[in-house]
């Protein structure tokens, strides 16, 4: 299990409410503070994937459990 400071739960949200969700938690925290981001939509590793390698943002770990992805994110 990770620590985590915030945690955003974008379950039974569809593109791209939980990327947009993610943003707006990232927008609010301190540099290298992590969220953890639980969605439901099939598509959201992919999204998330992106965004983290695009904006620099670190994914430190991810985990599909009962028809979740669960994301830990680490803020640049």
């Amino acid at each position: 299990m990770v620590e985590f400071d915030i945690e955003v739960d974008a379950s039974g949200l569809h593109c791209p409410l939980p990327l947009l969700r993610l943003k707006k938690a990232l927008m609010e925290m301190d540099s290298g503070s992590i969220v953890k981001i639980i969605a439901t939509d099939p598509a959201a590793h992919l999204d998330i994937g992106v965004y983290s390698d695009q904006s620099g943002h670190k994914i430190i770990d991810f985990v599909r459990h009962a028809g979740q992805q669960i994301f830990y994110i680490r803020k640049k």
